[in-house]
């Protein structure tokens, strides 16, 4: 049985407009995941969401350096060239 898996998730190139919609919707959706599993895991089972507090603050902090590095692209016709890839391992 294969206990590894990869999905390919972004893999084209884009215009500076549309990798800046693509990563930051990406990011956007993973940050209002962890807001939103935590308020239920902490309502139903009161766990402690120490953990995705912190790492809501990083991924705020990936979308600042991100919003950086866009808007000294932004005057330029530039492409980007995206690849982003899901690795699933099974832990042991």
């Amino acid at each position: 049985m294969k206990n590894n898996q990869e999905i390919k998730l972004i893999d084209g190139i884009f215009s500076v407009e549309d990798a800046d919609k693509v990563i930051t919707k990406l990011i956007n959706y993973k940050i209002d995941y962890h807001i939103r599993e935590d308020f239920s895991n902490h309502i139903r089972f009161n766990n402690n969401i120490e953990h995705s507090n912190i790492r809501v603050e990083e991924l705020n902090q990936t979308i600042i350096a991100f919003k950086r590095f866009i808007k000294e692209h932004s005057n330029n016709s530039v492409k980007f060239k995206i690849k982003s890839f899901i690795s699933i391992e099974q832990e042991e």
